[in-house]
């Protein structure tokens, strides 16, 4: 199913009345960062949603740096916004679709199928010279009910017996999306530990944009994915759950259909002291 959409996709079905606009600007480490930006700025009718606030759990003592958001807390949130059964949402931000691709990934999570994600950035729309304004309409509250998709996910556990190599049947495939040097372990610039989950592979996110910033197209990313077993049970990971989602998003896009998220990621990973790091080359 195709998840990604262009900047004139959008704009010839800017003012539809079931379109919602989820602008989901935000900066690592500089919380209320994109709210700014989205005050100052955005795609006419786009409701703003912060990583920290909107997309995050509070820390625990497990779960990674950026846990998922309660069932509940989302789902209030998306019926302040306006968004039902019938309402299509596309998701922008201005991070390489960081922050967009978690969102997509938490509105599939909650069974909602019509989510997209811009196929560039906002500065790219600006640049385009399309429309932008500071004006934030008032939303009219509706009602979102969730179909949680449990199978979308993995667990510690799970992760833990596909490291091992334990589980009795079928191929698995661990996909740690972070910069390779992270990946190695030559540098730690965020978690406590430096490398990478024993049995991972290592597909660096922003390799599936093109060098305009924009995703690849299906053809393209088939090829960036071309040495994966497409019968394989897919689980993707990154630091925290968050950009993880782009390679999610791209692998959705060049046909893989058995693909899930590691929600907690390697901050999660390491927060348990038994569990094994590896260095270098796989």
């Amino acid at each position: 199913m195709k998840s990604i959409v262009s900047k004139r996709w959008l704009l010839a079905r800017l003012y539809e009345p079931d379109m919602i606009i989820a602008d989901c600007r935000s900066l690592l480490g500089q919380v209320g960062a994109g709210r700014t930006q989205f005050n100052e700025d955005h795609i006419p009718g786009a409701v703003h949603f912060d990583l920290e606030e909107d997309l995050t759990a509070p820390l625990g003592e497990h779960g990674g740096r950026h846990p998922l958001p309660d069932v509940d807390t989302l789902v209030a949130r998306l019926s302040r916004a306006g968004i039902n059964a019938s309402s299509r949402i596309v998701a922008y931000d201005d991070q390489g679709g960081m922050m967009a691709s978690r969102f997509w990934w938490l509105l599939r999570y909650l069974g909602h199928e019509q989510v997209y994600v811009l196929e560039e950035g906002y500065s790219a729309w600006k640049e385009a010279k399309f429309p932008v304004t500071a004006d934030q309409p008032i939303r009219i509250p509706s009602t979102f009910t969730p179909n949680v998709q449990t199978q979308m996910l993995t667990n510690i556990q799970e992760v833990q017996r596909i490291s091992e190599g334990t589980l009795p049947d079928g191929s698995y495939i661990l996909i740690d999306s972070r910069e390779r040097p992270r990946y190695l372990g030559l540098e730690e610039p965020i978690d406590t530990a430096a490398g990478h989950i024993p049995g991972a592979v290592n597909f660096f996110w922003k390799e599936v944009l093109d060098e305009k910033g924009s995703f690849k197209n299906a053809e393209q990313l088939q090829q960036h994915f071309a040495n994966l077993d497409p019968h394989a049970e897919i689980i993707v990971y990154c630091g925290s759950g968050v950009s993880a989602c782009p390679n999610v998003l791209a692998l959705n896009e060049a046909g893989f259909s058995k693909v899930r998220l590691y929600p907690g990621s390697w901050s999660d990973w390491i927060s348990y002291e038994e569990n094994p790091v590896a260095t270098g080359e796989e």
